[in-house]
């Protein structure tokens, strides 16, 4: 395969520091010490671990389990409180047990990557290569939301995206280096979309993560999200007509009981964009709604998914005394 390079002045480019070395970072070199002998448990070890974390974070609900609890209560009023505490703790189990071996994709080699994902309906994303179009793929935020954009572009099929850079430079530049390993372009979100656009028409699988709320400044449009309603980004239907693309929806898992990797694609939407953006809005959540319905706790329920509401006088609900414990 012919060599590419994918540096980009403008791109988000981390670099290693020497002050990585400081005694401000030691504590973070001694849990990458720790971890990554945990990268190489079997799969069930990693879940024994992760449960006893995740059972007393889902009896404590702090910070972003709190945030879950209050998603999940909001987006399944049917479940009984017994249902939900048990996806809440599913969730965490699925996310401790994933995170215990993340590092595998840096110290495992390509053919371990290979041979430990289970791909389906990569036809649906080479067809339209195959039409010689533009792709945006459509990606819900799972816990394996790294997986399909490092898979890809070990294939030869580089991945432009967005990311937010951590507040601490080592894990920001080790986990920068992880997603770049076999090519791509990350630029961060403050930097505008230019960029994206650019790499999207020069061949880069452009991967559009929709469902995080951006609040009223992005002139987002409230639309159906599970039982509820959330602030939803509008301009992915202009943002295909720019990149001249077809849109490839996807959703990847982690296995809890073999530890693979699982990533499925499904066929580019016809008939896009609509007539609206809130139906393109609609049509986004929707796509969320079908693939995360069936094993929601794969889902990063952990955001402040709902934090804008359309009534601007409505209560936060992650403050809302009822959800409390």
């Amino acid at each position: 395969m012919q060599e590419r390079n994918d540096f980009d002045p403008k791109a988000y480019n981390p670099t290693f520091q020497w002050g990585f070395l400081a005694p401000r970072y030691w504590g973070t070199w001694l849990l990458i010490l720790i971890a990554l002998p945990i990268v190489y448990l079997p799969a069930a070890g990693k879940r024994r671990i992760a449960s006893k974390i995740a059972r007393k974070l889902s009896q404590k609900r702090k910070g972003t389990v709190h945030n879950a609890w209050v998603n999940i209560n909001k987006c399944f009023p049917e479940m009984s409180h017994q249902a939900k505490e048990d996806l809440l703790y599913k969730n965490l189990l699925t996310a401790g047990s994933f995170l215990l071996g993340f590092a595998a994709l840096t110290v495992r080699s390509k053919k371990w990557l290979t041979q430990n994902t289970i791909i389906k309906g990569q036809e649906n994303l080479q067809a339209a290569l195959d039409r010689k179009s533009n792709v945006i793929l459509m990606v819900p935020h799972t816990w394996t939301i790294d997986i399909p954009a490092v898979v890809l572009a070990s294939q030869g099929l580089p991945i432009v995206g967005f990311a937010k850079p951590q507040k601490n430079a080592l894990s920001d530049w080790l986990m920068h280096r992880q997603r770049v390993q076999y090519g791509g372009k990350i630029f961060e979100r403050e930097a505008g979309i230019n960029n994206f656009i650019r790499a999207i028409r020069q061949g880069y699988l452009g991967y559009y993560l929709a469902d995080q709320d951006h609040g009223r400044e992005q002139r987002s449009v409230f639309v159906d999200f599970f039982a509820t309603t959330k602030a939803t980004l509008p301009g992915i239907g202009k943002l295909t007509k720019v990149c001249k693309a077809e849109i490839v929806p996807l959703v990847s898992r982690y296995n809890l009981d073999t530890g693979q990797y699982e990533i499925e694609f499904f066929p580019a939407w016809k008939n896009f964009p609509s007539e609206t953006e809130t139906e393109d809005a609609r049509r986004m959540n929707q796509h969320i709604e079908n693939v995360i319905q069936p094993n929601p706790e794969q889902y990063m329920w952990i955001f402040q998914l709902l934090r804008t509401q359309s009534d601007k006088a409505a209560q936060n609900p992650y403050r809302d005394p009822k959800y409390m414990n």
